[in-house]
């Protein structure tokens, strides 16, 4: 049994950062086990659920302008699985909903960067899987609970994105966290530690600062489909961290 977690992916340069969240990253993934990795990213988006259905090693994408040359260059040579690609679309299709399959994309930042410090080793199949920001938080977390026996089988459920992202309010020479960002995450640790469901599909209306820390929903749908995979009654807060004034580094298990 392996429990699902949401990640906070942070900007492309978090692979060659050295801080507490990276430290933490690292540690997490010693103590993890999966035989596979299903992984949502906020940084492939699809109106309909597409999954990476490949046996090789995927190709690297680099979805990013104007970062050090050395990022450029880091390889994760993680390979993917037909096996595991196949049972997440049988799983989607038993209740509802629509997906494809999905044989050229490689993967996407949103996904290698966390990998990358978690599971160096490369040597555990990936599914990477797209979001769609249109959906309610509802449907996204039935996305979840579509998928919930995978951690039944040792399959690590991941949400890849982040809670404050807000690209406009990032200050590269900040030495401390804007209130309002840490307000915002402190009302979503909350609800989620209490399972609070009703208010956190209705966060928009609800938590302060929303619509600031989130000015466009793709980077927080993937926290409601690792929720929704989730078995634990009592969701738990790994970790708490800041960068740049208001990006989030943000952990939680479900």
């Amino acid at each position: 049994m392996i429990s699902p977690i949401f990640v906070c992916h942070g900007g492309p340069t978090l692979v060659i950062e050295k801080n507490e969240y990276t430290d933490f990253l690292k540690d997490l993934g010693k103590k993890l086990k999966p035989k596979a990795i299903v992984i949502f990213t906020a940084h492939w988006e699809d109106e309909i659920t597409t999954i990476s259905s490949i046996e090789n090693t995927y190709d690297m994408i680099y979805d990013f302008y104007g970062f050090p040359k050395e990022l450029y260059s880091i390889k994760y040579p993680a390979k993917g699985s037909v096996e595991i690609a196949s049972k997440l679309q049988s799983l989607l299709k038993t209740n509802g909903i629509e997906s494809k399959l999905d044989k050229n994309r490689g993967l996407d930042h949103g996904a290698w960067d966390v990998l990358y410090l978690m599971f160096p080793k490369a040597d555990i199949p990936v599914v990477q899987v797209s979001v769609n920001p249109e959906l309610s938080m509802e449907k996204q977390y039935d996305i979840g609970r579509a998928i919930s026996q995978l951690g039944k089988e040792d399959i690590l459920v991941i949400g890849s994105g982040s809670t404050v992202h807000n690209l406009a309010t990032v200050d590269w020479n900040a030495d401390k966290v804007e209130e309002w960002a840490v307000e915002f995450d402190n009302w979503l640790i909350e609800k989620v530690e209490n399972n609070d469901k009703e208010a956190l599909f209705n966060y928009r209306q609800m938590a302060p600062n929303a619509k600031l820390a989130i000015p466009r929903e793709e980077h927080i749908v993937s926290m409601f489909i690792a929720m929704g995979s989730g078995n634990k009654n009592k969701p738990k807060l790994l970790h708490q961290s800041y960068a740049n004034g208001t990006l989030s580094y943000i952990c939680f298990e479900f």
